[in-house]
């Protein structure tokens, strides 16, 4: 099969959808990978990297488009790549659709096949496919938030771990998933006072027997969300319902009740954000201020460190990737429930529930769509 790389084009993207070592282990099995020049230079992959690993080095997208079975990303197609998209390719990227209406109304009217990374489960109903960015994603939102506080970026002027004889920041985070546990790891590590809100009693018990005194567990239906979130200098948002529009748990009342100074990371804003006052930005242009707080919401955020986002993302794509190739979607998919998961839009068709939600269009179940 052939398996086209192209160049990520969404602003301030540095990542790369294949590493020489997973280009290797495809042409090993005797399928044909196609990248585009300079395609992972940002994520210090060179193209002789990718020669030597049995590529071949493509100048253009439009070929690139125009020659492969398998279209594997990192981020989702941006307009210009919709356009050359073909009926009956394999799109294999993140997607994030139900925040996404006019790339869904795009990608329908391709016909194409769609498999979101995010949307693949495992047995126990996680997302191995997003756990390793959302496990990046997480770690960098204490790092850009503490950058956030500091006077000169419009925050607090706070130190996230305080000093000696000075109290630290308070750092809420909303959700105990990937995102969370790994911003904890973090906020903990700089020894800020670090509340986790969650719904699940048992998935902070979990929390607390990792790190113990550290943090400060929080059942989100016996928190008063509204005090903790007016007390805290840094807030994480990394709430996330798979496929679907996050919800927003924080209203513009509660951010208008913040300090002055204090950040907001809705690391949740690649499905819409979680905090009612966030919207998209940029690594160039990264925050924004509503009523004196400081909003961090890039959309991108794993993209500002690629060459480590790159290679955990492999590790975690690659597998589906070699069954594509080697077997072909349809038996992929049909014979493997978690992967059929993936599946997001399917020859004009909506087959992820979620999405089909989000903008009240139809909906035809992913096994239905594979047997017609």
């Amino acid at each position: 099969m052939i398996i086209g790389v192209p160049k990520e084009i969404k602003l301030q993207e540095h990542r790369v959808g294949l590493t020489p070592d997973s280009v290797k282990a495809l042409t090993k099995k005797g399928h044909e990978v196609l990248i585009e020049t300079n395609g992972g230079f940002e994520a210090g992959f060179t193209n002789d990297n990718y020669k030597d690993a049995g590529a071949k080095i493509i100048t253009t997208p439009e070929e690139i488009f125009k020659m492969s079975e398998i279209i594997v990303k990192v981020k989702e197609p941006q307009a210009n790549e919709v356009k050359m998209i073909r009926e009956n390719q394999i799109i294999y990227t993140y997607l994030h659709l139900a925040a996404a209406k006019k790339l869904t109304e795009g990608l329908i009217k391709t016909k194409s096949i769609c498999i979101a990374y995010e949307t693949v489960t495992d047995d126990n109903g996680r997302l191995p496919l997003l756990a390793p960015m959302s496990a990046v994603a997480g770690r960098m939102s204490i790092q850009a938030g503490a950058h956030s506080l500091e006077k000169n970026q419009k925050g607090r002027g706070l130190l996230l771990g305080g000093a000696p004889g000075v109290e630290p920041a308070n750092v809420v985070i909303l959700g105990g998933g990937v995102v969370g546990e790994n911003a904890a790891i973090i906020a903990t590590g700089m020894r800020g006072k670090v509340y986790i809100v969650d719904k699940s009693k048992e998935r902070l018990k979990q929390l607390h027997e990792m790190f113990g005194d550290k943090i400060i567990p929080s059942e989100s239906d016996k928190t008063d969300l509204k005090k903790l979130i007016t007390e805290c200098d840094l807030l994480v948002g990394g709430v996330l319902i798979p496929g679907a529009e996050a919800p927003k748990l924080v209203t513009k009342e509660m951010v208008k009740n913040m300090k002055r100074g204090s950040v907001v990371v809705d690391v949740a804003i690649d499905q819409g954000g979680c905090v009612e006052t966030s919207k998209p930005t940029t690594h160039a242009n990264p925050t924004y201020l509503v009523d004196d707080v400081v909003h961090y919401c890039v959309a991108n955020m794993p993209g500002g460190v690629p060459r480590t986002s790159t290679m955990a993302l492999n590790k975690a794509t690659l597998p589906l990737l070699i069954k594509l190739a080697d077997q072909g979607y349809k038996k992929t998919l049909q014979e493997n429930k978690n992967y059929l998961a993936g599946l997001n839009v399917y020859k004009g068709k909506i087959t992820f529930k979620g999405v089909a939600e989000a903008f009240k269009l139809d909906y035809t179940p992913p096994e239905k769509a594979l047997s017609e």
